[in-house]
């Protein structure tokens, strides 16, 4: 799997490149600046961009913007976030596609190696990996939306292990519930934001849309 790596501190860097080559991956790139980012996405098209939220030269959201324009440019390229805080607008846009792909950490909050590379790996094959503090801070901004309303609190529990990119079985050990159980609330959850099943998009990354933007 060939990564692109952009980290502008060169211990992180040079750590993530380390630990990926570490676990096969084939770290195809690792730049610290936006313009060299946006070079090796265009140019090298990898399977997955693990990309650090603030970048030179203006050290504020270069990161962020130069992962979105690549998503415009490229649909659906698998984009895995790094950050130090919640950058709330981004984050709502980098999930606006709803074709998943999509990963946001929080760097103090990845504790183990295996954790961060079970992100990178669910967002290269296209799902989410989304940090619980990150789901909650989106979340608290829509808490009276109408399709909150409509879910149950363990919908509600549900959708917030979707949004981190569990699957049904680990939703279902996490809950201490069964899979039928999840598989039920999930259906439940999908009828509730009006979502129909479709072969075009990821019905887990548009309801957790659903969850934060309609009103």
């Amino acid at each position: 799997m060939r990564v692109v790596v952009a980290e502008d501190l060169f211990l992180l860097r040079d750590g993530l490149v380390r630990m990926l080559e570490a676990y096969d991956f084939e770290v195809v790139a690792a730049v610290e600046s936006r313009p060299e980012l946006s070079k090796a996405l265009a140019e090298l098209e990898p399977d997955v961009a693990v990309v650090d939220v603030r970048l030179p030269p203006s050290f504020s959201d270069e990161g962020l913007q130069c992962a979105l324009a690549a998503r415009r440019a490229r649909p659906g390229l698998p984009v895995l976030v790094l950050s130090q805080h919640v950058e709330q607008l981004y984050a709502r846009e980098l999930l606006a596609d709803g074709s998943g792909g999509i990963g946001y950490l929080l760097k103090d909050r990845v504790f183990d190696a295996d954790q961060f590379i079970d992100a990178v790996r669910r967002v290269a094959a296209g799902g989410t990996a989304m940090d619980p503090q990150v789901i909650s801070q989106l979340l608290d901004r829509r808490a009276q939306d109408r399709p909150l309303g409509r879910l149950t609190p363990r919908e509600l529990e549900v959708m917030e292990l979707m949004a981190e990119g569990r699957s049904n079985t680990a939703i279902a050990a996490q809950l201490f519930v069964t899979e039928r159980a999840v598989a039920k609330h999930t259906s439940n959850i999908f009828g509730k934001l009006g979502l129909p099943p479709s072969d075009d998009n990821n019905r887990r990354v548009l309801a957790v849309l659903a969850y934060l933007d309609r009103g």
